[in-house]
């Protein structure tokens, strides 16, 4: 999947004007890039389109329009966009009241690495957590972090040829047994993934 560049974006009076249908557009997409892990837990799958707008929101917000500023933005965020050998996503622990989500996210301690994806009775994908930062600290785990799944060429190939993909958490406090990933989400992520024969 290609980085994003300067000449894709919108200078800010042309975002202004197309804003509206552009939110809608990616609003739309974005529904096939969640994958909700029980009540409490989502991942939110990144590519280049869910990229391309928070950058265009950060230079509206910033009123960045200097090539510097920009260059800058698509350096902070051209890291997110997938390879086509990878999926990147953010992870979040979702709990409304204040008070419970503090309790849980202590319990929750190290759950970020034991998310996993699984393409058909192939190995396990588990996600290389966190790259960017520690988010973790004695006490407790953040409400959000970044994961990176890697996948083989043999589990490409799988995805490509309709293998179903699975989703899991092994954690002791928060345990979510194998299930499908519904065919849309399946679809949309397996469109992020180059395979590559030599």
């Amino acid at each position: 999947m290609a980085q994003l560049r300067r000449e894709d974006l919108w200078s800010l009076e042309e975002y202004a004007l197309r804003r509206n249908e552009f939110r809608t557009q990616v609003m739309a997409h974005k529904k096939t890039r969640q994958l909700a892990l029980g009540r409490h837990a989502r991942l939110y799958f990144e590519d280049n389109v869910t990229i391309r707008y928070q950058i265009q929101e950060m230079l509206r917000i910033e009123k960045t329009f200097e090539m510097a500023g920009i260059e800058e933005e698509l350096s902070a965020y051209n890291p997110l966009i997938p390879d086509g050998h990878n999926w990147k996503a953010t992870f979040m622990i979702e709990f409304g009241d204040p008070v419970e989500r503090a309790e849980q996210l202590g319990k929750m301690k190290g759950i970020e690495d034991l998310v996993w994806l699984q393409v058909g009775e192939l190995d396990r994908i588990t996600p290389i957590a966190d790259e960017d930062l520690e988010r973790e600290n004695d006490e407790k785990t953040s409400a959000v972090h970044f994961l990176r799944f890697e996948l083989t060429v043999a589990q490409i190939a799988a995805l490509k040829d309709g293998t179903p993909l699975y989703a899991g958490v092994d954690h002791d406090a928060y345990p979510i047994a194998k299930f499908a990933v519904e065919p849309e989400i399946q679809a949309s992520l397996t469109n992020d993934l180059v395979l590559v024969t030599h």
